[in-house]
């Protein structure tokens, strides 16, 4: 198997620290609001990413964390007038609700920033009595150009770096720091009714960057298989992470980088985010779109690549699902009838031959696309199986068993999906149906015409088989 490795800059051969075990962490949502497509896009990513290890059989502890604690909560709480905690607590229920529809799998632990206050005081201390950070006026600040790899996460060169710091930087936090690219490890309080905790430094709260560290290497250890978050959090987030884990431990932190791509929306794809106001809520997208629908569009295209959001590419996602449903219907209905079996050796071909192009598919860096193909191209061949006066029910129930195992690494479970329904009006369409049946019966060609037009402009295809009629959805 091989995987991106965002350090390195180049696919690389995938070993983990302790054979048949993966650690890895991936960074979690900052509970201020609910999540934006942007913030599930990683989720799934990395889900996806989780359940193809299992599939493969590692047995992985997966850590992803809450951002309980920073200056956007603490603004959104006094808009709010409301405190930090109660704001974390709405929105990490949120999380987890939403998530849940979108059968993403519970994280071997969530920690929580504000959990682990103790270690990240510790932990700040070690990298002051190590020189690593200093303390201004109860702020304490990491001495980025001590670490002498600094900027090789995000391919940057650590004097326009420092540059470009200076220009954003105001004249107070400039003569506060020894350098324009330090940043912060541990904040002063500034407001008596800003959240705080007692430190040897004064009363304060943890920088951002300083909480991953801490959370990941606690949970983790010092050194872990993979760290995955969105390409945006490659600076200043986990550049810094690096540098201060590493600092501490003396040890390497990360062994493989994984970065998933953007989401963007409309014609100009413009990057989805909060700070630019164009975003969308999975909370109330799951109103009104099919949280498998939801789900499978944004596991359907390769972590690294950028995802466009718009109604078309939904539809295109639903329609998919559609085919792998009529598929599990044809194969429902011939596993139910009492036909002689008889056993086909192209299916049984075909069949395996899907499940080694799967696996070379995924194994090349998830290659999502290339995989799901390797399934779509199977279709044909087993439908028109299901079609046959003499069926191989063997092959049929162990592809249906192949196609499960496949699609939950998509996070779609193949017995909602065969039961999902997109109208209630099955019994409206079963007794068409019949009567149609019944038309036939009677040789009254002109109704059974009718009959099939109508079902037609329902979106309903009718599919006369030695086993009987069938109808599907188009």
């Amino acid at each position: 198997m091989k995987v991106f490795n965002t350090l390195t800059r180049q696919k690389e051969e995938f070993k983990p620290l302790v054979p048949g075990q993966i650690s890895m962490y991936v960074c979690g949502p900052t509970v201020y609001n609910y999540i934006h497509i942007g913030n599930a896009r990683s989720v799934i990513a990395f889900d996806t990413i989780r359940r193809y290890f299992e599939y493969k059989g590692y047995k992985v502890k997966y850590v992803s964390n809450f951002t309980d604690v920073d200056d956007k909560m603490i603004n959104e709480a006094r808009s709010e007038n409301t405190t930090v905690p109660e704001l974390a607590e709405r929105y990490i229920k949120a999380f987890l609700e939403d998530t849940d529809a979108l059968n993403v799998e519970p994280a071997t632990l969530h920690p929580r920033a504000t959990h682990e206050i103790e270690d990240i005081i510790s932990f700040v201390q070690t990298l002051i009595d190590k020189g690593y950070a200093y303390e201004v006026d109860g702020d304490v600040y990491y001495r980025a150009k001590k670490f002498a790899h600094y900027g090789e996460l995000s391919d940057q060169n650590i004097d326009q770096l420092e540059e470009g710091a200076s220009e954003h930087i105001n004249d107070e936090e400039q003569n506060r720091k020894e350098d324009p690219i330090d940043f912060a490890l541990w904040k002063a309080q500034k407001e008596a009714d800003e959240i705080a905790w007692d430190s040897p430094w004064g009363k304060g709260r943890p920088g951002w960057h300083i909480e991953c560290s801490v959370m990941s290497t606690k949970y983790l250890g010092d050194t872990f298989d993979i760290h995955g978050g969105g390409q945006d959090l490659e600076f200043p987030h986990h550049e810094n992470e690096i540098a201060q884990s590493e600092a501490k431990t003396g040890k390497k932190f990360v062994n493989y980088w994984l970065h998933n791509g953007f989401v963007t929306v409309g014609k100009d794809q413009e990057k989805m985010s909060k700070s630019l106001h164009n975003f969308v809520t999975v909370h109330d997208i799951l109103k009104k779109v099919d949280p498998q629908v939801l789900r499978f569009f944004i596991a359907s295209v390769q972590y690294r690549r950028q995802i466009n959001y718009s109604e078309e590419n939904l539809e295109q996602a639903k329609n998919i699902l559609d085919r792998f449903k009529n598929t599990l219907t044809n194969i429902n209905f011939r596993l139910q009838d009492d036909t002689e079996a008889k056993q086909s050796d192209e299916l049984r071909k075909a069949v395996a031959q899907t499940k080694e192009n799967f696996d070379l598919a995924m194994d090349d860096d998830f290659n999502v696309q290339n995989a799901l193909t390797a399934i779509y191209d199977v279709l044909p061949v087993v439908n028109a199986n299901t079609n046959l006066a003499n069926v191989d029910k063997e092959a049929l129930e162990n592809f249906k068993q192949d196609l499960s195992e496949w699609l939950s690494i998509f996070g779609i479970d193949c017995e909602k999906l065969a039961a999902r329904q997109e109208a209630t009006n099955d019994d409206e369409i079963d007794n068409l149906v019949k009567e149609r049946d019944e038309a036939r019966k009677n040789k009254d060609w002109a109704r059974s015409d009718e009959i099939r037009d109508q079902l037609k402009e329902m979106g309903i295809t009718i599919q006369d088989t030695p086993q009987g009629t069938r109808w599907s959805r188009d």
